[in-house]
This record gives structure tokens, C-alpha cells and sequence, in this order.
């Protein structure tokens, strides 16, 4: 079921979504948290489907904001319940103008009673997202370094303005490689690693951010390395583990496998899928506690870890 409500108010919402659900027999209960998207038209439906695939794990309140700052100030609207909107239901708000001057006051009035409150930002993340007017409410706050404004040093801004509760889905996208890196130094010989190389595009912060978790845990020198478009044009492409007996190579071979080489074994094909949105998502808002290991690789172990390699130095 979808209600348009045009040219409205926060109050009228409130009362309309009673209303729709008393009318199509939906109910708010078992709603365990508030996810609030602050994102930009024209990305708000991929956001909302990421979300809907994410509430059958994690059933929400799902409050969309979309800002529009020109045009005179409106505030419209429209509620998704029942089949359109998962196992969640949504709000979507747009604003216009001077409605958009003070976000929180329009996501406040609209926030379950007693559950924790997360907010995404798809794109064009606030400067600092812990101090914005959806941040202060949040007790969990996500960003993605993939998306625009992209660039470069992007990561060392959130390791500036880190607070307890931030994280970024190019951290999340990590799990996968986290894991069979973990499980490999887990097997015999069990020597130290000695060395690290991590390779990744330019478009991939996650290959920065494997590079400062593996410099913060193993304590050993990382060389990495943002790969040429024709070389490799998207997410991490390999990690290079030097021990006393060899080298331990993890290398993806396209968006699903991975080809994993030990000395003195035989390889081993992996499947290491790239992760959806809704999978990252879903993963987030598992924990509404402050990741603790997040925050250590985006401040600490960034700051132990050396520049990119370039191009030129390599070759």
C-alpha cells in the first residue's frame, strides 16, 4: 500500500500512518530499531530497496529524507506499508526549500518510541557526521567512502572526525576477506608474517582500509597500491602474506572467485563474492553498539600506515 501525501506536515504524517495502519491491519510492533537515509533524488529507491531486503532480518521503521534546497518551503510525503515496502515501512519525506534547514526536526516526530535510532548516508555524508542533526539522534551512523563526493584521501577524513557509533560500508565490505585471511593464519606453520601487499582500484577505499587493518593487527610493514583501470578496475584485486617459508597469495579472479596460493600446497579456488548493498546494510545493523575494531583501523592503524604506492614507484 502506498499514501501520497502532498504539501503536508510532520503531524499530518504521524496521524496518517495510524491511520494506515489500523486500515490495512499493519502494526509498528516488533519493530526492533529506526533507520533514517538521508540520500539525494534519484538514489532514494536503490537505498530503499537495499533496506526493505535488509528489515526481513531486521524489522524497521524506515524514514527517507530527501532535501530539494531550492523552490518555496513544502514538505511532501508518502508511506509504503504491506507489500512495497518489505518487512518495514517506509517514509518518505521530501523538502524543499527552507523545510530543509533543519533535518532532525522533521525525522523526531516520526521516530518509534524507545528503539535506537541508525543513520545512513548513502551519499554526500555531512562533515562530520557524529555532530549533524540526524548524527546527534543516531546511535549508530554509516557512510560510504565508495560514493560521492569521492576521493582519495576521503578515509583520512573519517578517521578525523571518527566518534564512537561511525562506521562505513567500505568497512563492511571487507568481512569476506577479513575472514579467509584470518582462517589461513590460523593453519599450520603458523609463522609470522614478515610483510604484507595489498592491491585494490582506485575507485576501492576497502583496499586502504585492509591495508590499516592488517598494519594494526599484524604488526608488520604493508606496502599497498591503487591498480590502474586496465589493470584491475573494481574492489580489492589481491593481498600478498610474506612468512619465512613463502609467500601466501589471495587473489580475485572475477566478482565471485578468488585463487588462493601456499607454498607447498596446492591451490585452492575460493568463492569470495563481492557484497551487496543489502548484505553490508544488513551486517550494520546487527550491532548498535559502537565498533570498536573500526575505529581503531580508521584512526590508529591508518595513521601507522604508510602512503599508497604509485604507479611511478612501482614500476
Amino acid at each position: 500500500m502506498i499514501v501520497d501525501l502532498p504539501d503536508t506536515t510532520v503531524s499530518q504524517v504521524a496521524r496518517s500512518l495510524v491511520k494506515v495502519r489500523e486500515e490495512g491491519g499493519a502494526v509498528a510492533l516488533g519493530r526492533v530499531l529506526t533507520l533514517v537515509i538521508a540520500t539525494s533524488h534519484g538514489l532514494e529507491e536503490d537505498a530503499i530497496d537495499a533496506a526493505n531486503d535488509a528489515s526481513r532480518e531486521h524489522p524497521m521503521r524506515v524514514i527517507v529524507l530527501i532535501s530539494h534546497r531550492e523552490g518555496d518551503a513544502r514538505l511532501d510525503a508518502q508511506i509504503r506499508v504491506g507489500g512495497d515496502a518489505g518487512a518495514s515501512e517506509v517514509i518518505v519525506l521530501r523538502a524543499y526549500g527552507d523545510a530543509t534547514s533543519n533535518p532532525d526536526s522533521l525525522i523526531t516526530g516520526l521516530l518509534l518510541p524507545d528503539a535506537p535510532v541508525v543513520a545512513w548516508w548513502p551519499d554526500h555524508p555531512p562533515a562530520v557526521p557524529a555532530e549533524s542533526g540526524i548524527g546527534r539522534i543516531a546511535q549508530r551512523r554509516i557512510t560510504d567512502a565508495s560514493t560521492k563526493p569521492f576521493t582519495t584521501d576521503r578515509l583520512s577524513t573519517l578517521g578525523r572526525t571518527y566518534a564512537p557509533g561511525d562506521t562505513d560500508l567500505a568497512w563492511t565490505r571487507l568481512t569476506h576477506w577479513r575472514e579467509q585471511l584470518a582462517a589461513v593464519l590460523d593453519q599450520p606453520p603458523y609463522e609470522p608474517v614478515t610483510a604484507v601487499e595489498v592491491l585494490g582500484a582506485g575507485s576501492s577505499p576497502s583496499t586502504a582500509l585492509l591495508a590499516a587493518w592488517l598494519r594494526l593487527k599484524l604488526e608488520v610493514p604493508v606496502t599497498w597500491r591503487y591498480t590502474s583501470p586496465d589493470e584491475w578496475d573494481h574492489g580489492i584485486r589481491s593481498v600478498r602474506l610474506t612468512r619465512a617459508s613463502g609467500d601466501i597469495l589471495l587473489e580475485r579472479k572475477n566478482d565471485i572467485d578468488a585463487h588462493l596460493a601456499q607454498p607447498q600446497q596446492p591451490g585452492h579456488e575460493i568463492v569470495l563474492p563481492r557484497r551487496t548493498l543489502r548484505e553490508c546494510l544488513a551486517e550494520e545493523l546487527r550491532r548498535l553498539d559502537p565498533d570498536v575494531l573500526y575505529g581503531r583501523v580508521i584512526t590508529e592503524g591508518w595513521d601507522l600506515l604508510g602512503p599508497a604506492v604509485t604507479q611511478e614507484s612501482h614500476g
